[in-house]
């Protein structure tokens, strides 16, 4: 071959690479312009109605964000949480740490709804719930990433993964380690997912037992909190994850150092234990929380999703096709 037709042939496959790779139709690789040419407004389309439900009550976008992390800590981010049930069907929103507490859905239903009208069997529900934890955390205060697209929808769901692989609310320290290191996550990155309850609020019935039973609480906090939690019924009664609940900020890890860790498994970060530096460190520094926090937010979103051909794009979030 002569040289020069050479030099074009390689010239021509690197174009064509640098192509596939632009517009992610490269099997098995997420892209951040995955749908350039297919539909070019995704991400205005979900950040504007992801604005919207924020506005609308600022508990949707800590909703949103535990979405996202209940769906990849399941088999990847695949969508999977988003299924119903069906006669013939157990999916996963009735697990333990789902059943009458995931929520968002409403608002995921929305967008899928105005990206069909937009373009048709395009954008996969796993990357809506990935936009949308990204866009929730900015919408109050919080850092943003670079995120990837081009993942895929699962066509089943795992009640049983769903159930083990979740840490809960009263997972100890040593628990927590080893949730997120099965995920390939280090302790670290762990800290830094847990600063997610910077915003939000949670249940009752998943703090009652801290309220009443444990010592290691800032007793003026334990006080104000049991007004709205009494030691029987009130289960569904919320309370604040953190002192700034509609702000994504590092307050989160100062509560924790003055013993106002909502939950066991918050307080078990600073507890005279291994994570105590850290949480000691997103205290004093939240720039570095932030850094952080997205990086590990990219992780945890690259977390096994279907790529290429596997799996599909639901046209309805709730269901297979």
């Amino acid at each position: 071959m002569a040289l020069s037709s050479f030099t074009f042939l390689f010239k021509l496959s690197t174009f064509t690479l640098c192509m596939l790779v632009l517009f992610g139709t490269t099997s098995g690789q997420l892209s951040a312009n995955f749908y350039a040419r297919t539909c070019p407004n995704f991400r205005s389309i979900i950040t504007r109605a992801v604005n919207t439900a924020v506005s609308n009550e600022a508990r949707m976008g800590a909703s949103l964000l535990r979405l996202h992390f209940h769906d990849c800590f399941v088999n990847g981010c695949d969508a999977s949480v988003l299924l119903d049930d069906t006669a013939n069907f157990t999916g996963e929103k009735t697990a333990g740490p789902n059943n009458n507490s995931i929520r968002g859905f409403s608002v995921i239903d929305t967008i899928k709804t105005q990206l069909e009208r937009q373009c048709p069997g395009v954008v996969s529900c796993a990357d809506i719930l990935s936009a949308a934890a990204r866009d929730s955390v900015v919408a109050l205060g919080g850092p943003g990433w670079n995120a990837l697209y081009g993942r895929r929808d699962s066509t089943t769901a795992s009640l049983s993964a769903a159930n083990s692989n979740l840490p809960g609310p009263t997972s100890s320290l040593s628990a927590l380690i080893s949730s997120f290191s099965n995920k390939g996550f280090t302790a670290n990155e762990m800290v830094a997912l847990s600063g997610a309850h910077t915003i939000g609020q949670a249940r009752c019935t998943t703090f009652r037992n801290r309220l009443y039973n444990e010592n290691n609480i800032n007793a003026p906090f334990a006080a104000s909190v049991r007004r709205s939690c009494p030691s029987s019924g009130g289960d569904n009664n919320l309370s604040p994850l953190d002192s700034s609940p509609r702000s994504f900020d590092n307050r989160y890890f100062s509560d924790l150092i003055n013993q106002r860790g909502l939950l066991h498994s918050d307080q078990e970060l600073f507890n005279g234990g291994s994570a105590d530096a850290q949480v000691r460190t997103y205290s004093s520094n939240p720039r570095t929380f932030s850094r952080d926090f997205a990086n590990a937010m990219v992780k945890m979103s690259n977390l096994s999703p279907l790529t290429g051909s596997s799996g599909q794009i639901r046209t309805n979030c709730r269901r297979t096709n």
